[in-house]
């Protein structure tokens, strides 16, 4: 057996040298049978936890042989019986893993219940099948898990110490595609000692430990000396692993019409779990996964309550930015004591392992009528998803530090009209805009927004748009409603030429307490109705012209919309103020790009046209009071 692929994850402690030994290791020698050796009507016995940590037996039959039937070979289908049977109410979650003898001889674990039966017929995984998993190449996060709708390993039940139901019910939304549910559970008084493996002994896979805990709870197979195998059936199947592996105490089992299942709880680490395969689980004694750190400090404004809590969660593309975001969530929940909405101010910094990767934080404020926990997550999620998961590096996570402060309050503002003091510019100039909003309940409040129209500006009629930072465009939410794009498949529409350029975008995104000024798509089409255009209202501006309504709009893409192929350089230059609000509203300008040598003549022009037709008003004004007179 091979261990040096895994020493640049796990880490061996002191700890190590108290747990191996004769504690974990095989009382005696024992000789595995055969599935060639087995035949119908042998009986045996299989050992299992259910209550406490004392091991009871239940009686085994073989009935056959079920060739390939499972996800790395043969099962061998039995009917189980016995008193312990009886009262749990059939082969339930977390007896799996539990070893099966006949004369003397280890045969392989139970593994599997049969859907719609009496909870009596099982599938064992023999037991020549699992110890291979002590030998398997060093393969991180394999695809396409193996799945069987009849099989009762689906559903596998987590055990969650600490989460509370709002959280456990949002795991359920985030792990429906891996087949998890939750179920809240408790600590024992016996979780701080540290208990030998045994075979038929209670063993837990953790995916989460902390100050919150989330685990599956099985049985283990078999022991020889610091190694162990356990389940008998895949937790996940994602190949090798850092799983963080603890003892457990069952409760109770829990009857249920669809299957039932241990309850236990999540006690002492005692080794990491290397291997997730089809054949169950295999682990190491005294070798500790390293998992990424998640560090919170989390505050409640209105009643002066912080809490500082950390979490170590598995290391996994697919399984980390669930389990941070519902961990960060559940402490959330218990801080805030309360639910419903409110403003957040969130701030994510995220540590990479390569000290030549850059360090991302980001800043940003949201707000919620319904559930300002979840709404403090949402971003929380997908940077860690997106970190985790770009196209361009290994962007290894060494630790996460989250802060977020929450008050009742609705801190938001809406832009009710802006103006703009120049929309006849040449590439350079600046535009200064000044925008009027008005914040919920507190009046109204001023702005001011300094554009730089970029030197390499193309000359043209453009549109500016000026909007909270967390609103959409109206052209690109009437595109989005055209095609009916969801906001997952916008985000697959980004285009982004190396990891320097989705690193920024990733970091310095639009934040919602900002007022942007930018310029629009030249190649995003406005929506069609009744022969014309729709149109956004614009806002003021010191010199616009209405008539310049339906010139055709130019400039670069925004969130991933994609532009022309000859648009090879940045041109969306953008404008942003940091305010103390979640920033909602937009409007547009029509800004005309010209040669700097027209500028100042149109300008003139412009103004001589605006004074004209004031001078014409004001006559007609006249006139008509005239003969009303």
């Amino acid at each position: 057996m091979q261990f040096h692929r895994f020493w640049r994850r796990y880490n061996k402690s002191v700890l190590a040298l108290l747990l191996c030994g004769a504690t974990f290791t095989s009382a005696q020698a024992i000789e595995f049978m055969k599935v060639e050796d087995l035949h119908r009507g042998m009986v045996g016995h299989a050992d299992t936890v259910v209550q406490g940590d004392r091991i009871d037996s239940f009686q085994v039959e073989v009935l056959g042989v079920m060739k390939q039937r499972g996800p790395s070979g043969d099962l061998i289908l039995v009917k189980v019986s016995g008193p312990v049977i009886d009262a749990s109410g059939g082969i339930v979650h977390g007896m799996s893993g539990s070893p099966v003898y006949i004369d003397g001889k280890l045969v392989g674990a139970v593994a599997y219940g049969w859907g719609f039966t009496d909870g009596t017929l099982g599938m064992l995984t023999p037991i020549h099948q699992m110890v291979k998993l002590w030998d398997e190449k060093y393969q991180k996060d394999l695809p396409n898990p193996w799945k069987d709708t009849q099989l009762i390993p689906l559903g596998t039940p987590l055990m969650a110490d600490g989460y509370d139901e709002a959280s456990l019910s949002y795991l359920g939304t985030k792990f429906k595609d891996f087949g998890y549910k939750g179920y809240a559970t408790a600590s024992d008084s016996t979780d701080d000692v540290v208990k030998p493996l045994v075979p038929g002994g209670s063993v837990a896979a953790l995916l989460v430990k902390g100050d919150l805990k989330m685990g599956a709870v099985g049985t283990v197979t078999y022991v020889d000396k610091d190694k162990i195998v356990a389940f008998g059936h895949p937790f996940d199947k994602r190949g090798s692993t850092g799983y963080f592996m603890n003892n457990s105490s069952i409760f109770t089992v829990v009857k249920s019409m669809d299957s039932g299942f241990k309850l236990g709880s999540l006690g002492q680490e005692v080794g990491v779990i290397t291997e997730d395969r089809g054949a169950g689980i295999a682990g190491t004694v005294g070798v500790f996964g390293k998992g990424i750190p998640v560090r919170m400090n989390l505050r409640d404004l209105d009643r002066g309550v912080e809490r500082k809590a950390a979490v170590t969660v598995v290391e996994s593309p697919k399984l980390t930015p669930t389990l941070v975001s519902t961990s960060v969530y559940s402490l959330l929940n218990k801080t805030l004591d309360r639910v419903g909405g409110g403003t957040a101010k969130v701030n994510i910094k995220i540590t990479p392992v390569d000290p030549k990767l850059p360090i991302l934080e980001r800043r940003n404020m949201v707000y919620s009528g319904s559930s300002v926990s979840e709404k403090s997550i949402d971003e929380l999620f997908d940077i860690v998803e997106s970190l985790m998961n770009n196209a361009f590096k290994d962007y290894e996570i060494r630790d996460i530090q989250v802060d977020v402060q929450v008050e009742e309050a609705k801190r938001t503002a809406t832009i009710i009209d802006a103006s703009a003091d120049q929309v006849i510019v040449s590439p350079g100039d600046n535009i200064v805009i000044t925008a009027n909003l008005q914040a919920y309940r507190e009046g109204q409040i001023q702005r001011e927004i300094i554009f730089k129209v970029p030197e390499d500006q193309k000359l043209g009629t453009y549109t500016l748009e000026v909007r909270g930072g967390g609103v959409i465009p109206l052209p690109y939410l009437f595109e989005k409603q055209k095609y009916n794009l969801t906001d997952e498949i916008v985000e697959r529409l980004k285009v982004h030429k190396n990891f320097d350029e989705y690193f920024k975008d990733l970091s310095e995104d639009d934040q919602n307490n900002q007022i942007v000024a930018e310029f629009l798509a030249d190649d995003i089409s406005m929506v069609e109705e009744s022969g014309g255009k729709a149109k956004k209202q614009r806002l003021e501006a010191d010199d616009a012209d209405d008539d310049d309504d339906d010139l055709p709009i130019t400039g670069k893409h925004k969130k991933g919309l994609k532009a022309s192929d000859d648009d090879e350089k940045e041109k969306n230059e953008s404008a942003r103020v940091v305010v103390d609000y979640v920033v909602l509203g937009d409007g547009q300008f029509t800004v005309n790009v010209v040669d700097k040598k027209d500028r100042d003549h149109l300008r003139k022009k412009r103004i001589k046209e605006k004074i004209s037709k004031l001078v014409e008003k004001t006559k007609a004004e006249e006139t008509d009071q005239k003969k009303s007179n």
